[in-house]
């Protein structure tokens, strides 16, 4: 009997002992976590100390994405023989000059992708890579500062497509207002002396105004996460028919070393292209601004980031 109560006497003492080593390892790595935690504070802290500093803030961060494949005699799908695939990546740099007395602000965002799918046994099935995704948007803001939080400005925005139908439409945004930085990484642009030029072969569907032009736009990098989103309204005073808006928000997370995981959204109403759309690719030749119905116009990207 005593043979058999002393190893349970052991194992009993030893099995108490790992487990007060463990609760006293799970107790000093939640320590360890509250001084990194702690440490990341203080960091962030001086971080935003760093970008308040005069000086050029130049930065970029994008997503991509992709897979490609090859079935071939893979019968249990309706078309046993294909190649499909689909690439593509955006791009949101800045260049920032902030000094005492007046600030230098430009942007672009990029946002391409192309897409295939061949059914190999179609001879008249293309073999090539179509473009699906055309976004370009590039802009300069230049501020002199009247106090803190507030500057005259100047603006220039222009947004077309690369890929296919190169400046047509385009849109180029020129105005003067004012401009609102309550907060470092946030701007928000009124400016209700704007003219909106708009490049196009359809003279009859696109045209120019006087407007307003409105922005705002937030960038943030917080640790391993990079965010930006941005707003940007013209509001016509010719007609309301030839308003438009965009909205684009990106994100990224960095899982390790520069690269993570990314997701890229947008939003869009523009009027005048619905029209265009329902002319010239649709062919109802009857349509005009009061019979289409101006669906809202988004994107969404997901996959790897890369932050530069």
């Amino acid at each position: 009997m005593k043979k058999l109560i002393i190893p349970f006497l052991f194992l009993f003492g030893f099995s108490l002992g790992m487990a007060q080593t463990e609760a006293e390892l799970k107790s000093d790595l939640a320590n360890k976590k509250d001084s990194i935690a702690a440490i990341q504070s203080r960091a962030d802290a001086i971080q935003a100390k760093i970008d308040a500093l005069p000086g050029w803030k130049i930065g970029a961060f994008g997503t991509i994405g992709g897979n490609l494949s090859n079935f071939n005699n893979w019968y249990a799908q309706g078309i046993p023989n294909n190649e499909s695939g689909n690439i593509g990546f955006t791009v949101n740099a800045f260049a920032n000059l902030k000094q005492e007395k007046f600030f230098w602000r430009n942007n672009v965002n990029m946002n391409f992708s192309w897409v295939k799918f061949d059914d190999k046994d179609d001879p008249t099935d293309s073999e090539d890579f179509r473009q699906a995704t055309d976004v370009f948007n590039i802009s300069s803001l230049y501020g002199r500062n009247i106090t803190k939080t507030l500057a005259v400005s100047a603006l220039g925005e222009y947004r077309t497509t690369i890929l296919s139908n190169f400046n047509d439409p385009g849109y180029l945004d020129i105005g003067t207002g004012i401009t609102w930085t309550p907060i470092t990484d946030l701007v928000v642009v009124i400016h209700p002396l704007n003219y909106n030029f708009v490049f196009s072969s359809e003279d009859s569907i696109f045209d120019s105004s006087f407007g307003a032009k409105i922005v705002a736009d937030y960038t943030r990098s917080i640790g391993a996460i990079n965010f930006k989103t941005n707003l940007s309204m013209f509001q016509s005073y010719k007609d309301s028919n030839l308003s438009n808006w965009t909205w684009i928000n990106s994100f990224s997370y960095t899982l390790w070393k520069m690269i993570g995981v990314g997701f890229d959204f947008g939003l869009r109403s523009n009027k005048q292209e619905a029209l265009n759309y329902a002319i010239n690719t649709l062919g109802d030749t009857t349509a005009t601004f009061d019979s289409i119905d101006n669906d809202l116009q988004t994107y969404w990207t997901l996959g790897l980031s890369y932050k530069f």
